[in-house]
């Protein structure tokens, strides 16, 4: 059979938002075992079934693929000691210089993303110059129907208010190259990545996000 996230995982998540503190935790470790157990369950199987369209995702590690629940706590405000998701990162993440894929549990509010989060300035300006010589074969991708159909627009967080230094204002890609990420998210029900189907269903759509990969890939390959 294959897996899927148990309802027991979002119960301890739903558990540990209501009591987000070293006691409970401490407490209640099994259960955080027992459904870390379950993500990284998941996120194999996940995994193997990517490297059928990414032969790259075939070296990831599942267990070293997901963050660390415990949250650090020194420059923001809220100190809430622990993360109430489980995330892994496919080859994407925050400081990850290429286009890869994100998965994102948590009750009410699971999610899946792929792009470049957060590239460092050279390889943003990098990506940006493909985007502005390459227009035609961008928009194709991300205009094509199945694309549309799970990713309508781009992820439009922490966006420029005018054109990047070294492009034309009237540049026919402006929109894009104000952007300083390159993502597409899509939201799932809990429902979802618990049915027996999950895996599947979920690779699926990590299959459309690919030629956007690739796209932003290109100019390191």
């Amino acid at each position: 059979m294959s897996a899927a996230i148990s309802p027991k995982t979002f119960d301890f998540l739903n558990k540990l938002a209501k009591n987000n503190n070293r006691d409970w935790f401490n407490e209640n470790k099994s259960l955080y075992t027992d459904s870390q157990q379950n993500v990284i369950e998941f996120l194999e199987e996940l995994i193997q079934e990517m490297s059928g369209f990414d032969e790259e995702l075939s070296k990831i590690d599942a267990k070293k693929s997901l963050f660390r629940i415990y949250r650090d706590t020194r420059f923001s405000k809220d100190k809430s000691p622990y993360k109430t998701n489980f995330g892994a990162s496919l080859g994407m993440g925050k400081g990850s210089q290429k286009g890869g894929y994100y998965l994102h549990l948590e009750p009410g509010k699971s999610f899946i993303a792929g792009g470049i989060y957060m590239p460092e300035s050279a390889v943003l300006k990098t990506v940006r110059k493909e985007i502005s010589l390459y227009g035609d074969d961008f928009l194709k991708i991300i205009n094509n129907k199945d694309f549309k159909k799970y990713f309508p627009e781009m992820d439009q967080d922490d966006k420029l208010v005018k054109v990047p230094q070294g492009f034309e204002k009237d540049d026919p890609m402006a929109e894009y190259l104000k952007l300083k990420s390159f993502i597409v998210i899509y939201y799932l029900q809990n429902d979802e990545v618990m049915d027996k189907n999950a895996i599947k269903n979920i690779t699926k759509i990590f299959k459309i996000m690919k030629p956007m990969n690739d796209f932003l890939n290109a100019p390191f390959q």
